[in-house]
This record gives structure tokens, sequence and C-alpha cells, in this order.
């Protein structure tokens, strides 16, 4: 007996844009734009990944790009949008911060400012059609100058009062440094931004590390492997650094052999705050209540458990406090309701 995950109040912390996207949207994006799909994005079954070398890195990287290029009107982003938020709604989520580098988009879309300008566009038009609160994170991407993550910090500030709560830095964490990307992350948290870099996932506890002391993390992205240093658990407890959780891109992405491997057990019982994630499901084949079955399944956590890492992903987000306020108390609704058994579960969940 137990509850059904998809009904269980929860915030989505961490998803990229292009990477949340539908397989069957991609397939008729790329025929009516006529790019030509390999078959990792055109076979029906998530591709096989291995990026904990440089070449695996690539591979996933060039994969993305293929699937970002079929990207190319307002009306592709308005529709990945609203479909990543029915997703969503469909998981449970009633809070969504979805993460994205407008620099990808601004050539066909004329511009940086335009570019933003539609995404938010969109995203306002996703959350009055599916009711999920829905925010922006802007991300600069770290194997490019920090002089354009300084450029991207500036225009995410400028749209502050329209939807975008947070910077971020992504791509791989293996090239550069941290702090080469301090002024950047200056200008966000000055403007209001909440600071959520990428860190500890590729790369060891010293990156996670690298994103508090050099860039004033208030969250980290996957930040998984703080686990293999007691000291810097403790930090990120004391202070309550929220890590973006994503188990099943950490296996699919080789970070991790097993769902069982992923520290998860590790990081909750350090009091380490976490908000689980998908990533990238059009790349990794699972959303959001996957996720938290996946914890349930793995790693033993309990219904009150899972409840409790629901309200670490409303604490960590950047929702109003009424917004919170009312998750909270629909997940402690989601608690003491009735648990059903796994056939309900399933049926509950395709309806």
């Amino acid at each position: 007996m137990a509850r059904d995950v998809h009904l269980l109040p929860k915030a989505h912390l961490h998803l990229h844009f292009t990477g949340s996207m539908r397989p069957a949207t991609l397939l008729e994006l790329a025929d009516k734009y006529g790019v030509h799909l390999p078959e990792a994005l055109s076979g029906g079954e998530p591709p096989k990944l291995r990026a904990t070398d440089e070449r695996g890195w690539f591979r996933f990287q060039r994969l993305y790009d293929i699937a970002r290029s079929c990207l190319r009107e307002a009306d592709d982003i308005r529709r990945l949008v609203r479909e990543a938020a029915e997703e969503d709604v469909r998981d449970g989520a009633k809070w969504l911060e979805i993460q994205v580098d407008p620099t990808s988009y601004a050539p066909r879309l004329g511009g940086l400012t335009p570019a933003m300008e539609v995404i938010l566009d969109a995203v306002g038009s996703a959350s009055a059609a599916t009711g999920l609160g829905i925010r922006v994170v802007v991300a600069a991407n770290r194997v490019k100058h920090p002089l354009e993550a300084r450029t991207l910090a500036r225009l995410a500030v400028r749209f502050a009062d329209r939807g975008v709560v947070g910077f971020g830095l992504s791509n791989d964490e293996r090239r550069g440094f941290a702090r080469d990307f301090d002024r950047a992350f200056a200008i966000a948290r000055e403007g209001g931004l909440l600071a959520a870099p990428h860190g500890g996932e590729l790369s060891g506890p010293g990156s996670v590390r690298d994103c508090l002391d050099d860039l004033g993390a208030a969250r980290v992205g996957h930040g998984v492997r703080a686990a293999e240093d007691p000291r810097l658990l403790a930090k990120l407890a004391e202070r309550q650094v929220t890590c973006e959780v994503c188990p099943s891109s950490n296996v699919a992405l080789g970070v991790y052999e097993k769902p069982e491997d992923v520290p998860l057990r590790t990081l909750y019982d350090a009091g380490v705050p976490m908000a689980l994630g998908a990533d990238d499901p059009l790349l990794f084949g699972s959303r959001l209540a996957a996720q938290y079955e996946l914890v349930r399944e793995h790693h033993a956590f309990t219904d009150a458990e899972l409840a409790e890492l629901a309200r670490q992903s409303v604490r960590g987000s950047a929702a109003p406090e009424e917004v919170r306020r009312r998750m909270l108390a629909d997940i402690d609704d989601w608690l003491a309701g009735p648990a059903s058994s796994r056939e309900q579960v399933g049926s509950e969940a395709h309806e």
C-alpha cells in the first residue's frame, strides 16, 4: 500500500528548456523543418549515454544541440513550454522553474531581448492555461566566455519583474573555474536573483564548494557528489542550500552505475535539502514523478519521507510565500490521506 506520488504536490526546480520536450514533438518539429534526427533521438527509446568521459559528454551535448535546432519559431517555444507544463501538472507539480540559455534561441528569434520576451510570453501563456506556477532561471554556459555570462546576468535582472527568478551556470563543470563567473553571479544576486549554478555532478565535491564560496549559491544543480565530503555535507545542511538532485539523469550519464548508488539517503540523513528534478526528460526518458518513484523503490523512502522531499522542493523554490504555504498544506493533506494499492496508483497515473 502506497500513496500515489503523481498526486503529491511538489516543486520542479531542475528542468532544462529543450530537454523538457516530448519525443513526439521533436519528431514533428524535425519533420517540419527537414532536420535529420540520429537514431538516438528518433528510435523511440532514450539514447544510451555515458558522459563521465569527454567523448561521452560531447555526444550528449550534440544530441541536445540537434534537438534544440528544431525550435525555430515563437510557436515552437510556446508549444514546448505548454507541453512541459502539462507534463508537470500530470506529475503533481504546482510550481516549475525552467532553466534556459536564451542565447541559444536568439539567432532565430530576432536577438537576445526578443528571445527572452518570447520565452517569458510562452511561460505566461502556459501558466494561465494549466494553472501551474512557472518562473524562469536564466543559465549561462560555462564553456563560453565569462563576459557572455555577465551580459546574460544583466538581461536576467532586467526581466526580474517579468518572471525571471534565478541565474544558473550549466554545461560541463569540468571545464573552466566557477570563480571565472563570480562577477556575473554578483550582478544576478545584486539584482535580487537566486544563484543556482550546476556543480557536483561530473566533478567531485570541490565543484560544489566552489559554487558556494565563489558564486554564492543558494541552490546547486545536482550537488550529489557532496556526499563524498562529510564537512561539505555539514556546510550545505547548515546553510540549507538545496541540491537539485536528478537521480535518473545521474544514472543515465554514468555518474552512478545503478539507481541505488545515487547517495540520496546520505544527503537526506545529513540534513541537506533536496529538490528532485527530471533534468532532460527528452534524453533520459523519465519525468518528475518517476524520480519520486525511484527514491521509493530503490532507497526505501517512506511516504512521510517523500512528503518531506516535496516540502524541501517547495522551500528551495522562489515561489511567493502565499504559494508556498498553500503547497505545504496540500502536501500535508496528501500524507494525511489514505494509501492506495499499486494497481490503483497505476490506473490513476494514466487517467
